[in-house]
């Protein structure tokens, strides 16, 4: 999360610096940091984990704080808990004017209550935990594109409640918040006000056990991390969505609502860097229409976009689901052909090469032990 330093600044009482006393980090020499100079990181420190304020009591959800603790400066992170809260605290007072402050609106979203949200089909499924359960309520209308049943209606009005809740908050103290990715200008990271502690549960539990039967050759079985986000889409929001790939080894992607027309989704194969803008086979294309609560699950490299939504508006949620173990393999290899549609043409026309050489190859042995 980014903060608009030309948001006016109240007052604020000296915080512990995070600096050694002589003048370094970002104190002031005397072990005090100066108002003005409390910052926070353009991005999060996704390898720290932070810790839990939940058994304070504060004029915050403590959920904010250790989604905020992710972009403290490096040498806060190392302090104690008393000194990064306070450091913390004094940002989020300094940016939000008395009685602006967020809270969680629906508080039983930032924990998993998984007969709350899934509908039952979903949850037999993923209890089972068999190849067969998890295939009875998919349908694949396109190799490596699962659609299926997910969450309950109630979930979803919730959940659209709740990021309402925070834009509402993120306009009234003119906040400058991360966008979902490079493309959307509008919807919210999920991650930024709490949600992440329930999105990793999400992912653990509910995603991983159907990656793992249908994504391990893109690191399906070691998902890891995630990036957890909204997306809005109408004349006034977002209108479409180019034509790209995700940066995830797995995507999960629900439709929350409202009422809207258009909005499809489009697929064109899967390719790996090197093929990205190849072409596409017929068998490739796919044309997908949002239902509220139906959701789709396809690798990350699955080329995509959205079509206009020609009226209404329309939210999705979106889970980016990586594995760093797969990353790091991936660096060491050439070729893709376990997913990659194009690898997989190029290793198959290669086979022919080498079959018909062979083939002519016996065929003049043939003729000459016949001569």
């Amino acid at each position: 999360m980014s903060l608009d330093g030309s948001v006016d600044r109240r007052k604020q009482p000296q915080t512990p610096s995070a600096g050694n006393g002589n003048g370094n980090g970002n104190g002031n020499g005397n072990g005090v940091v100066e108002d003005d100079k409390l910052t926070l990181g353009r991005s999060p420190n996704e390898n720290h984990k932070p810790e839990s304020y939940e058994d304070l009591k504060l004029e915050f959800s403590p959920l904010l704080f250790s989604s905020l603790e992710q972009y403290l400066p490096s040498d806060v992170l190392n302090l104690s808990r008393d000194l990064k809260l306070q450091y913390m605290r004094h940002i989020l007072v300094r940016y939000s004017p008395e009685g602006e402050r967020t809270r969680p609106l629906h508080r039983e979203l930032y924990t998993m209550h998984a007969a709350n949200f899934f509908v039952p089909s979903f949850l037999k499924a993923i209890n089972d935990n068999t190849k067969e359960s998890l295939r009875s309520i998919m349908t694949e209308p396109s190799p490596g594109v699962y659609t299926f049943e997910m969450l309950q209606p109630h979930f979803c009005e919730l959940l659209l409640s709740e990021v309402e809740n925070f834009e509402r908050w993120v306009h009234g103290t003119k906040f400058r918040i991360m966008r979902p990715n490079t493309m959307n200008k509008y919807g919210a990271v999920l991650d930024d006000f709490g949600l992440e502690t329930m999105l990793d549960k999400l992912m653990e539990d509910f995603i991983c056990p159907i990656s793992r039967v249908f994504f391990p050759e893109v690191g399906g079985s070691t998902l890891d991390s995630h990036h957890g986000f909204v997306v809005e889409y109408g004349m006034d929001r977002d209108v479409d969505l180019g034509f790209h790939v995700d940066d995830s080894e797995v995507t999960l992607n629900v439709c929350l609502g409202k009422q809207f027309s258009g909005g499809e989704l489009f697929f064109r194969g899967i390719r790996c860097d090197n093929h990205v803008h190849s072409g596409t086979e017929q068998e490739e294309i796919l044309d997908y229409s949002h239902v509220p609560g139906r959701a789709v699950l396809h690798r990350g490299r699955h080329r995509h976009g959205a079509r206009a939504t020609t009226s209404g508006r329309r939210v999705n949620l979106l889970l980016w689901c990586r594995s760093s173990v797969f990353r790091e393999l991936k660096k060491y290899q050439k070729e893709f052909s376990s997913w990659c549609g194009e690898c997989q043409r190029e290793k198959n026309e290669r086979q022919l090469l080498a079959v018909g050489a062979t083939k002519l190859e016996l065929l003049k042995r043939l003729q000459k032990s016949t001569s």
